[in-house]
């Protein structure tokens, strides 16, 4: 999660309409959006299992890692990841309904997927797997580590917080009351939205995600097949949910890894203060920031990420 404008917001923002493009706001829901993707040889699957929230493909043998991508995105940005990680571990790589073409479901969704997540952990008889999220993703892994500390292992938070408002708001402050109004107008303006223009909203902030033409190009691809109702919902319930006073129940290891490569030199002390803050109530938490790397870290910095997953999960 990146923020790179210094924009005077929160009066300009009350002032537009749902049916009116938000200035910063629209730029703010680009920086905050989990977009991603890969271009990488598909792995051989295991059967693909559909739950109505997610989508999810195992592969390898080991100790069992759950992965799941952020907004926009499904589990192709982890293919590299996985291609590294399979003979070691067994991996479940989760596609999240409404995003990326995986098929959308109605009502709340990251409430729901917590649910089935959690469901699916259990059924599966899964012993403490390790979480690795990216973005939302990573909101997702604080949320189910801090309402199931006994099922969940090492969380691997990567560019994702308990809570997203401060990054942009820049204050450490700023509660769910403060973010209601944007909240809800942001919803409105990307549910009213079609691919198209998803992707042409995701190619304003596309230098933030990643540095690679080619992954930058699947990005926008992947924007374009999401469906704009999940991804409207997804952005009200990540500016409305604040897991801070939470993940204070989380009692495994936590690993947070923070982009700052696309802020200026000077700001990059401010984020890794704003990312600490977050994590200070975990019990064990350990906070790296990579200076070099955009959003996508497993995209930018795939050899400095391996080897601190590999490192986080040994753990």
């Amino acid at each position: 999660m990146q923020n790179t404008t210094q924009h005077t917001h929160n009066t300009q923002a009350q002032k537009k309409s749902a049916k009116a493009k938000p200035g910063f706001w629209t730029f703010f829901a680009i920086f905050m959006s989990i977009f991603g993707g890969v271009i990488a040889p598909q792995l051989k699957a295991a059967e693909v299992e559909t739950v109505p929230s997610f989508q999810v493909e195992v592969i390898g043998e080991g100790k069992p890692v759950l992965l799941i991508p952020g907004l926009m995105s499904d589990s192709r940005i982890w293919q590299h990841t996985a291609a590294a990680l399979k003979q070691d571990y067994q991996l479940h790589l989760i596609s999240v309904a409404g995003f990326a073409g995986t098929p959308a479901i109605a009502g709340e969704l990251l409430p729901r997927l917590q649910q089935d997540l959690l469901q699916y952990i259990g059924q599966a008889q899964l012993e403490k797997p390790a979480i690795v999220g990216h973005s939302l993703g990573a909101f997702l892994a604080f949320s189910l580590a801090s309402s199931a500390p006994e099922q969940i292992g090492t969380v691997v938070a990567v560019d994702g917080l308990p809570y997203i408002a401060p990054i942009f708001s820049r204050n450490p402050a700023t509660q769910v009351a403060d973010m209601q109004q944007q909240a809800l107008q942001i919803k409105a303006y990307y549910q009213q939205l079609n691919g198209e223009q998803l992707k042409a909203g995701a190619a304003q902030g596309i230098f933030i995600q990643a540095r690679a033409p080619e992954h930058q190009q699947l990005v926008l691809e992947m924007a374009a097949a999401s469906d704009s109702n999940s991804v409207g919902q997804a952005m009200y319930e990540l500016l409305t949910t604040d897991l801070r006073p939470e993940v204070t129940a989380i009692t495994s290891k936590v690993w947070l890894l923070g982009a700052s490569g696309a802020l200026p030199a000077a700001q990059q002390q401010q984020a890794a203060a704003l990312y600490q803050q977050q994590i200070a109530g975990i019990a064990n938490a350990t906070l790296l920031m990579n200076t070099n790397s955009r959003h996508f870290m497993m995209l930018d910095e795939p050899e400095w990420f391996i080897s601190t997953l590999r490192q986080a999960l040994q753990e």
